[in-house]
């Protein structure tokens, strides 16, 4: 299983079902040796690298002594929609601590999908090292635009992964992992849309980020694109997917009943298709 990638796709809290097929596996202590994040995603993969069942569920179904994410008052503020500080500050170091030792020591290798604000392109960042810098990729890989604001590394501003490359599957092969494993957030057959609006949105408010704007306005063609690719590889047995049946749930999920079920219907696909996902690996 050298060659062998794990694509975890983004969409805020779909990314619950992610967290219940990645639960099940380390429950099974089954570990794929390279994990991309995208969005969501980057929040559980660095959860499996560190080996910590329960921990993105824990981050995303909150309690209610556990703080927010979503919080409107504070928007005119921070103009963040999404508590940051929360989600990346104070859990990995307080509410739920992150295990910083086991993700540096991991074999495993994780990569985190970002767009870069002035260039429009997709990067993908390993950390090994430095803990902050690890959360704060993750923290540029999840913020969406219009959402939260834009996350600066080293003096260049990035945002959500998801917008200039959703599945990195192609960033996986060219990478030369054959034996690819996506865990999607949305049904079978979906694609994504944007209206004239939209595009004169992103147009307006990103002027000063043309390059950005232009990877929002094309982010759809792109996305439907890739998922072509996925179901017709999927067909001929050449990569192997795990994802919803049915309805999913919005990214801004609140209730924590839907959640819960969203996060069961995780472990239940995974549980389903555990043996076959071992078939595809090793054989």
């Amino acid at each position: 299983m050298q060659k062998a990638a794990l694509i975890l796709e983004g969409g805020a809290k779909r990314g619950v079902f992610t967290s219940g097929v990645l639960d099940y596996l380390m429950e099974q202590e089954y570990y794929i040796p390279h994990v991309i994040g995208v969005s969501a995603g980057s929040c559980n993969a660095v959860d499996y690298v560190s080996r910590q069942p329960g921990r993105t569920k824990a981050c995303m179904i909150r309690s209610g002594e556990d703080g927010k994410i979503i919080n409107f008052h504070n928007f005119f503020q921070t103009k963040s929609l999404l508590d940051m500080d929360l989600i990346f500050e104070r859990d990995p170091k307080e509410l739920h601590p992150f295990d910083f030792d086991t993700y540096f020591a991991s074999d495993m290798t994780c990569e985190i999908v970002v767009t870069n604000c002035e260039s429009g392109q997709a990067e993908y960042y390993s950390e090994k090292e430095d803990g902050d810098r690890l959360m704060q990729l993750c923290r540029a890989s999840s913020s969406m635009p219009l959402v939260t604001p834009m996350v600066e590394i080293d003096g260049v501003p990035y945002l959500d992964g998801g917008i200039a490359d959703s599945i990195p599957l192609i960033h996986s092969m060219r990478s030369g992992y054959r034996k690819n494993v996506l865990i999607l957030t949305r049904s079978k057959g979906y694609r994504k849309t944007i209206s004239k609006r939209d595009i004169l949105m992103y147009q307006t408010v990103f002027k000063d980020y043309p390059n950005l704007a232009r990877a929002l306005c094309r982010r759809a063609r792109q996305y439907n694109e890739v998922m072509e690719l996925v179901e017709r590889w999927e067909e001929e047995g050449r990569i192997f997917v795990i994802r919803p049946q049915g309805k999913t749930v919005s990214r801004l999920e609140s209730k924590p009943e839907v959640l819960e079920d969203f996060y069961q219907h995780g472990i239940e696909q995974m549980k389903e298709h555990f043996g076959a996902m071992q078939d595809f690996l090793e054989k």
